[in-house]
């Protein structure tokens, strides 16, 4: 890995490119910077604050790149980011159930921010800090790499966590994700980017006619708070059957409105193995996502209901989608479920690919 300086244009040739900018203050006085990478023909921005991704321009099979990221126009709107668009966040990504859990004995509370739940890492989780941040080239792609401590009892978790996300671009138009922690006592570690895509371009209507594929023969059952029941069931045959592509909308009633869902990935867990495919036909844009983790969750907007974006987009129910490669949600109190717990001799790494085509 080699590291670079930061002069206007951190690093250059006609292929790849890496730029930092100021992105503005914030009320503490911190400043924070803005992070673009240009490899192939996509282009990535990435601010310090959360380590949030706030635009991606991808080409159709129309010639021009489109913003296919929902996001915000001001480093203000971030600070108020209450759909996390885009964000990186943590110490657990989705929803602890009770805001609470036991760990050897112990019982460890947590910031209740859901309904008397905790959801992604509780009030202050990690999209709501800066991330101290480094440029760099490795073989075929430009990457940034954000790194964030996070002390012992934050949030109510227990250990010293240092977290690595380094996110970046190939020559072959990849997004290449890589998670890594560490922490000095067992706790629950979940890290995933909760970036909301829309292929057809942002703020260009909502995402029910782009057609996925979900590589899952079950998925986990949830109560009327989005907790896990512990049940897995099967996806056959029913709304929540993807392995064949399929319209998002088809079916989306019967799922009950939207989908806000685990997704159990089919293959062996913390191997890179294809987990969802997802296609715009106006566009001619599609985007293959890879994973090491054992689950996806599968998100359809539905919660955005008028919510401000980009130089005056207005972002309604079903403008985007995310798809969060992650351990499983409630992952603390369901013994069954793959462990999310990690300490001094077991650390946490986990890596995502997200492959574009038009």
């Amino acid at each position: 890995m080699v590291l670079f300086s930061f002069p206007p244009a951190l690093w250059y040739n006609p292929c790849m490119k890496i730029t930092k900018k100021n992105f503005g203050l914030l009320s503490t006085g911190e400043k924070t910077h803005l992070y673009t990478l240009k490899a192939g023909d996509l282009v990535l921005s990435i601010t310090s604050l959360g380590a949030i991704w706030t635009s991606l321009l991808v080409p159709s099979k129309k010639g021009p790149r489109a913003d296919v990221l929902l996001g915000h126009s001001s480093l203000a709107a971030y600070c108020n980011n209450k759909g996390y668009l885009g964000a990186t966040v943590g110490r657990f990504a989705n929803r602890i159930g009770g805001a609470a859990f036991t760990l050897d004995g112990r019982r460890y509370t947590l910031d209740k921010n859901d309904k008397g739940n905790t959801l992604h890492g509780g009030r202050k989780g990690f999209d709501k800090y800066i991330w101290k941040a480094e440029a760099y080239r490795e073989r075929d792609g430009v990457f940034v790499r954000f790194e964030l401590e996070s002390p012992d009892g934050d949030r109510g978790f227990p250990g010293k966590l240092k977290a690595a996300v380094s996110y970046g671009l190939t020559k072959s138009n990849e997004i290449i994700a890589n998670y890594e922690a560490k922490v000095d006592a067992p706790s629950p570690v979940n890290l995933t980017n909760h970036a909301y895509f829309n292929l057809a371009g942002e703020g260009e209507g909502d995402i029910l006619s782009h057609e996925a594929a979900i590589f899952s023969s079950s998925y986990l059952e949830v109560n009327e708070q989005l907790i896990p029941t512990g049940k897995l069931l099967p996806v056959q045959g029913g709304p929540f059957d993807f392995r064949q592509r399929k319209s998002i909308g088809r079916d989306i009633k019967a799922a009950g409105g939207g989908y806000d869902h685990c997704f159990v990935v089919d293959g062996e867990a913390g191997k890179l193995r294809p987990c969802a495919e997802v296609f715009e036909a106006q566009s001619g844009r599609s985007m293959r996502l890879f994973t090491t983790q054992p689950g996806l969750q599968f998100y359809t907007g539905n919660s955005l209901d008028g919510f401000p974006g980009k130089l005056g987009s207005v972002y309604d129910r079903h403008g985007g989608f995310c798809m969060e490669t992650q351990h499983f949600p409630d992952s603390p109190n369901q013994g069954d479920f793959p462990s999310a717990i990690f300490g001094p001799g077991k650390n946490y790494h986990e890596k995502a690919v997200f492959s574009f085509d038009w």
